[in-house]
């Protein structure tokens, strides 16, 4: 299953957080529709049935039963130090 960083966790904490979302939100990870092979973010109410839901200290990420294979065995990290949103990024567990 997908994993966060530290740096992951409290980015989706804090973005969760800003965009007021209640305590059922989180980042939801899917397959693009528009781009193949690429995934699309999204900051989201609730999970969509079938979604597989992530917490992390608070944190809350939901992927699509489509992208759960994908993602499987990769972290979630993400660049405190970029400007604005974020950049997440993700890299092979271990």
């Amino acid at each position: 299953m997908l994993t966060l960083t530290e740096n992951a966790t409290t980015a989706v904490r804090d973005l969760t957080t800003r965009a007021g979302l209640p305590d059922s939100g989180g980042l939801r990870i899917a397959e693009s529709q528009q781009q193949l092979g690429s995934f699309e973010l999204a900051l989201v109410p609730e999970a969509v049935p079938g979604d597989d839901v992530i917490d992390s200290d608070g944190a809350t990420v939901f992927v699509s039963p489509e992208t759960s294979t994908a993602l499987a065995d990769l972290t979630l990290d993400a660049d405190p130090s970029a400007t604005g949103a974020p950049g997440f990024t993700l890299a092979p567990q271990g």
